[in-house]
């Protein structure tokens, strides 16, 4: 980077007001900005896409301060004294890989998440999409993280027994001329994708999705491209590495960080929680929105994140049949210009998923959705599906992705701390990446455990993970044979999803237990239909209650403070939900 050309341009945009430092490791932004959108732009501006040394942004905004994390109000000493030999910071879909990576080694291997479930933020609020990389530039680490992982997935998911459809995306064009060039491309696509590229013309392109908008004329198939549930990959991976050993601590912050010196390096000493004091020999930050916050603690901060949201809508599954894969329409693009790309996903549940857009913050813990951005979503894609409508609705969501400057995955030892290893940044794909991040963190995690200690292979593991039995999948002499053994698997709860009581108490009653109405909803999906839960609701309440012994008063939809019932029974109302919903 130049400096000085950097300062003009920073100079010439904000009139001064923003500066540009190089302190080695990293180049420092201080300042002001009149909003935060600035602030953003002014990293932006500043980041060398790629680039191995990044942008920490200390911009402020004059009368806007970031909110703090929000805590969760458990206290206790179950924690206090743990000396593991690795601390995974985070339960996203990342960190749940990287324990279940480590699990391969006779280690001690704790991981802990703020939140009362994994998956909670980024990890259980996105498409699903499996990526074939065609909108990352070649070069980029999140490129090669994107294409190994891709190519892991099938294997993944079957010893996970977690559904994965290799559905493939049309990316469709409707601009005939363009047609030459794009053939041009397909070495390109070929030697960079996940997979193969194909050329569809528009008669091929109708015979495999007939409602695809008559706009299109052409369109390049990526096979490489498919669909996965995120948070139930997130969950199987949580649940295979604890049954291979893994330990996974939930309502539990990272408050602070003692650090020392030892041999003239910084070192982490101690890490202290709500639930008390941990003494690991490594720490692997994977706490995605929170990741520069940890760095941070660890006096290891050299790169900076800028949240940025993005909101999805969820149509009914009678949209389904206007979709058999994945497609979106290149040329469209809503008045806002709020855009991610996206697109019309069909779900491996069924549905289908339009969006997301994407839109700076610096709330990392706001998922309000806004009228606006489903309306951008719909404008741009009803281009490429004439048959979208707003109608279809069941839900939406919004996400929030922990994106660099640099706009590249971090995946490295600390810079100034000796006993850190960081999964940071990571942003989309990190998904379809997670399989081969997890690879890469246990490589450079038991290279650095063996300068303290000999990491032996654990002989025990067992790669295999099996999913709750659905009745609703079985033929019916097995449904019989299943009813037969338990009465429980022929009580239907949710009529919308075809949910069995048997099935409600088994994800209660797994290696990562719940105990939450949302955390059997995220693994069995009672309340995931049309009614969104009107009629199974009060019937998933009373399971919860009798399996826990607990009054009906104490079950909460998700987070602290969602109760969702108040009062003596028979006199029941309903209550607000919780802070985060």
């Amino acid at each position: 980077m130049n400096l000085k050309k950097t300062q003009q341009k920073l100079d010439t945009r904000f009139g001064g007001s923003i500066r540009i430092d190089d302190k080695g490791e990293f180049f420092h932004l201080t300042g002001t900005a009149s909003t935060w959108e600035e602030a953003v732009e002014a990293g932006l501006l500043c980041a060398e896409k790629g680039g191995k040394k990044h942008i920490v942004s200390d911009v402020i905004v004059p009368g806007t301060e970031k909110p703090k994390p929000i805590l969760p109000k458990l206290q206790d000493k179950a924690l206090e004294g743990k000396t593991p030999d690795v601390l995974v910071i985070g339960g996203g879909v990342t960190g749940c890989a990287i324990a279940r990576e480590l699990s391969k080694n006779k280690l001690d291997i704790l991981l802990v998440d703020k939140e009362y479930d994994v998956a909670l933020h980024a990890s259980s609020r996105n498409d699903g999409m499996v990526h074939p990389g065609i909108d990352i530039s070649p070069g980029l680490l999140k490129k090669e993280m994107n294409n190994k992982g891709n190519a892991l997935y099938d294997e993944l998911c079957r010893d996970l027994d977690v559904p994965f459809e290799r559905t493939g995306q049309y990316l469709c064009f409707k601009k005939g001329w363009y047609l030459p060039f794009m053939y041009l491309t397909l070495p390109y696509w070929n030697l960079t994708a996940a997979g193969k590229a194909h050329m569809v013309t528009g008669s091929k392109l109708r015979k495999a999705e007939p409602d695809v908008s008559p706009e299109a004329r052409f369109a390049l198939y990526f096979d490489g491209a498919g669909m996965v549930c995120p948070y139930g990959l997130t969950i199987a991976l949580a649940e295979n590495a604890i049954d291979n050993g893994a330990q996974v601590s939930l309502d539990t912050a990272v408050l602070s960080m003692e650090t020392e010196k030892r041999d003239g390096k910084t070192t982490i000493k101690s890490v202290t929680t709500n639930r008390g004091v941990i003494y690991p020999k490594i720490v692997i930050n994977a706490a995605g929105v929170f990741a520069e916050d940890i760095a941070q603690m660890a006096g290891d901060r050299f790169f900076s994140i800028h949240p940025r949201k993005g909101t999805n809508a969820i149509l009914d599954k009678k949209a389904r049949r206007h979709i058999r894969t994945i497609y979106s329409l290149m040329g469209t693009q809503s008045k806002s210009g709020h855009t991610k790309g996206g697109g019309i996903v069909g779900t491996v549940d069924g549905n289908v998923l339009i969006g997301p857009d994407a839109v700076e913050t610096i709330e990392k813990e706001n998922f309000a959705t806004h009228r606006d951005s489903i309306e951008n979503s719909f404008e741009k894609h009803n281009h490429a599906g004439k048959w979208l409508t707003t109608g279809d609705i069941i839900t939406y969501f919004t996400g929030i992705r922990a994106a660099t400057y640099e706009e590249d995955f971090i995946i490295e030892k600390g810079r100034f701390t000796d006993n850190i290893i960081h999964a940071a940044g990571i942003q989309s794909p990190g998904l379809t990446a997670a399989p081969a991040i997890g690879l890469a963190i246990e490589e450079l995690a038991c290279k650095m455990l063996s300068k303290q200690m000999t990491v032996k292979p654990n002989e025990n593991f067992n790669p295999v993970r099996k999913a709750i039995v659905k009745p609703k999948e079985l033929s019916d002499k097995e449904r019989e044979k299943l009813i037969a053994s338990n009465p429980d698997y022929g009580i239907i709860v949710c009529r919308c999803e075809e949910v069995s009581k048997g099935e409600i108490l088994d994800a209660m009653r797994r290696s990562l237990p719940c105990d939450t109405v949302d955390g059997i909803k995220r693994r069995v999906r009672p309340g995931m239909g049309r009614c969104q839960g009107g009629f199974c609701g009060p019937h998933v309440v009373n399971i919860i209650a009798e399996e826990k012994h607990i009054p009906l008063q104490e079950v909460r939809k998700g987070y602290e403070g969602s109760e969702i019932l108040i009062g003596e029974k028979g006199t029941a109302q309903e209550k607000g939900g919780g802070r985060h919903e």
